[in-house]
């Protein structure tokens, strides 16, 4: 579910870079490659989920997507949903990870369990 949110994110900032330049008055020299650059950290870090670590460069992210608010007034109300999204997804993701540990840590038991009766009932 993140790697699709910092993806989508991604893809809406470097959408952003052409409303930066034409009614922000932002350069082009610092839109693009601000746009584009956040772009591609965005997809490296959707390929990076498997990795603990790689969630902080997403929450690092969501900073920047805020903070280029400062350049184009929209771009604070897209980075909050975006953190939002972001937020959301980093807490339900770990906690359905939880449960499904959990679940499958049961289930072992469960088979565990019905392995030492049937070899009880063997052994009779």
């Amino acid at each position: 579910m993140c790697a699709a949110i910092v993806s989508m994110e991604g893809l809406a900032v470097a959408l952003a870079a052409p409303v930066m330049i034409s009614i922000g008055g932002v350069s082009a020299g610092l839109a693009l490659p601000l746009g584009l650059g956040f772009f591609v950290a965005c997809i490296v870090v959707a390929g990076l989920l498997r990795r603990p670590w790689a969630y902080w460069i997403g929450w690092a992210l969501q900073v920047v997507a805020i903070g280029m608010g400062f350049l184009i007034t929209i771009m604070f109300v897209v980075g909050v949903i975006f953190a939002v999204l972001w937020g959301m997804a980093d807490i339900l993701g770990r906690k359905i990870e939880r449960e499904r540990a959990a679940a499958f840590e049961a289930y072992d038991r469960i088979v565990a369990e019905e392995q030492a009766e049937q070899e009880t009932e063997e052994e009779v």
